[in-house]
């Protein structure tokens, strides 16, 4: 039982400042001001199931999706740097739309952005199938029970850290107020497409390092 709570609690050093909940909010703050309590908490409760089940799918089944579709980390990498880096320009430079269209757009924050990339970006996923093909290995001494509990604990504990973060939404509006959001909208803009060209630069370097001489 200790070693399964040793584990755990790795697990959850490692993917918490990669998940980075924090950025989140900021993210749900930007993109939900025009929902309403109930719009909000729905929104929330999808990322946080959306958050555990790509964490759990990349675990299982991440080296074999990768694989059967020729995709590499370092194309991870790039591939969400340039949506991170889409949808920071969007909050940058926001495109005046009716009332109407708004609404309709952002309920559908929950899986892009707020689960992927925000939350389990390529680096938390590029993370989580490197440490699946460790446990997988001959060189693994851990029991099998331990790995398969904690596979399932660390993404349930890290979607409820999520969830009671971006339940914390409404309360953190109140207090900078309309023209607060609008700022946190347009700074964590920049700061996704400061995010996402790192994303990307990141895949490039890798790409260049792993090139055969």
């Amino acid at each position: 039982m200790l070693e399964l709570l040793n584990i755990i609690s790795m697990g959850l050093i490692i993917l918490v400042p990669l998940a980075n909940p924090i950025t989140t909010v900021a993210l749900f703050i930007g993109l939900s001001q025009n929902m309403t309590k109930q719009d909000k908490n729905r929104q929330a409760f999808l990322a946080s199931v959306y958050v555990f089940l790509i964490l759990v799918i990349s675990f299982y089944f991440g080296q074999f999706i990768m694989k059967t579709f020729g995709i590499s980390i370092p194309g991870l990498r790039i591939a969400g740097g340039l949506i991170v880096a889409y949808i920071g320009f969007r909050m940058l430079f926001p495109e005046k739309k009716d009332d109407d269209t708004k609404t309709q757009t952002i309920k559908s924050i929950a899986f892009v952005p707020l689960a992927m990339p925000s939350t389990a970006g390529p680096g938390t996923i590029a993370m989580v199938i490197s440490v699946a093909s460790t446990v997988h290995s001959d060189q693994n001494t851990t029991p099998m029970w331990i790995i398969y509990v904690s596979s399932i604990v660390v993404p349930l504990i890290l979607s409820f850290i999520l969830w009671l973060s971006l339940r914390s939404a409404d309360t953190i509006m109140r207090i900078v107020g309309r023209n607060g959001v609008d700022a946190i909208s347009r700074l964590m803009g920049f700061l996704l497409v400061c995010m996402g060209t790192q994303f990307v630069i990141n895949g490039v370097k890798e790409i260049i390092l792993n090139f055969p001489n």
